[in-house]
């Protein structure tokens, strides 16, 4: 068996793509340039790696172990390749990040005023998005970075052609008029009015998990997009809030309190990238690696 491990790139691409029309698209080939390479590695590996279907094509079990195989080459390689920039000391380009804003606030802003002597020749562009949003501008190319956010359910698979790294995880706390007494458990605050979050964010999903542990409907008044915005209406008296950590790594207004309560979770927050034969660049990993050494830093709340 002499595999020409080239080959297992178009594999990848094929798995990654979800198909041979769509890797030959994102390769920019044509389609039967694919297949003529898909078929030379079949028959150089002794072994069927699609299972061809009016359809379309789907991986074999050995086709999945060598695109798991390539796709451990291909993180070597990037490896060697920033380990080489670094050596050189040549990391430039231009690195757009897509973010919200607990995440630009503690995280961004800080690593913006560091760039310069930590990566002298790179240019960090911040865009506050909203995930969704953030979402297409990543597939499009209009991002090289996005962080996402999960509840503590399990997060879906990151889509074909992209990678999900584990960025901070973060507890929800409750905030609260100061004026209110302070609950001991969740239990305290079943008959409270709730602000309502964004549909289909993190905190409205851990609000809706809550709901569901507790068997309690929440007495929602007002909806917000913004954390600054919730706090601003908590301060008014409106209703208590669930929040991440983060937002509260600020100046809180007078009239809000926060407490942490067993059973309230984490906010999961992950950096998403494009994952592709010529991406990320070694610019765009030296940016997420300085992002997690900034979050790994923040100084216990």
């Amino acid at each position: 068996m002499d595999i020409d491990p080239r080959r297992l790139g178009f594999l990848l691409a094929v798995s990654r793509s979800g198909g041979v029309l769509a890797a030959a698209d994102s390769l920019r080939l044509s389609a039967s340039a694919v297949s003529q390479q898909i078929a030379r590695l079949e028959s150089e590996a002794g072994v069927k790696v699609l299972d061809r279907q009016p359809t379309g094509a789907t991986l074999t079990a050995a086709g999945r172990l060598l695109a798991e195989t390539a796709e451990r080459i291909e993180s070597e390689v990037g490896e060697a390749r920033r380990a080489l920039a670094a050596l050189e000391g040549d990391i430039s380009g231009v690195v757009v990040v897509g973010a919200f804003q607990t995440a630009i606030r503690a995280v961004l802003v800080p690593l913006l005023a560091e760039l310069e002597q930590t990566l002298p020749g790179v240019d960090l562009f911040v865009h506050e998005v909203a995930e969704e949003h953030g979402r297409r501008a990543l597939r499009r190319g209009e991002l090289d970075l996005l962080v996402i956010e999960h509840d503590l359910t399990a997060p879906t698979a990151a889509p074909q052609g992209t990678r999900d790294v584990p960025f901070l995880d973060e507890p929800w706390m409750i905030a609260l008029p100061a004026s209110d007494p302070t609950p001991s458990s969740l239990l305290d605050l079943a008959g409270a009015t709730w602000l309502a979050p964004e549909p289909g964010g993190a905190s409205d999903r851990a609000l809706s998990r809550l709901a569901t542990e507790l068997s309690f409907t929440p007495r929602t008044a007002h909806r917000y997009q913004d954390f600054d915005v919730s706090l601003a209406m908590v301060d008014a008296g409106l209703g208590v809030a669930l929040v991440p950590q983060l937002a509260l790594r600020r100046q809180l207004p007078e009239n809000v309190q926060w407490v942490g309560l067993p059973g309230l979770g984490n906010r999961h927050l992950f950096i998403r990238h494009r994952a592709t034969r010529t991406e990320p660049r070694a610019a765009t990993l030296a940016v997420l690696e300085q992002m997690i050494q900034v979050a790994a830093n923040l100084d216990p709340f």
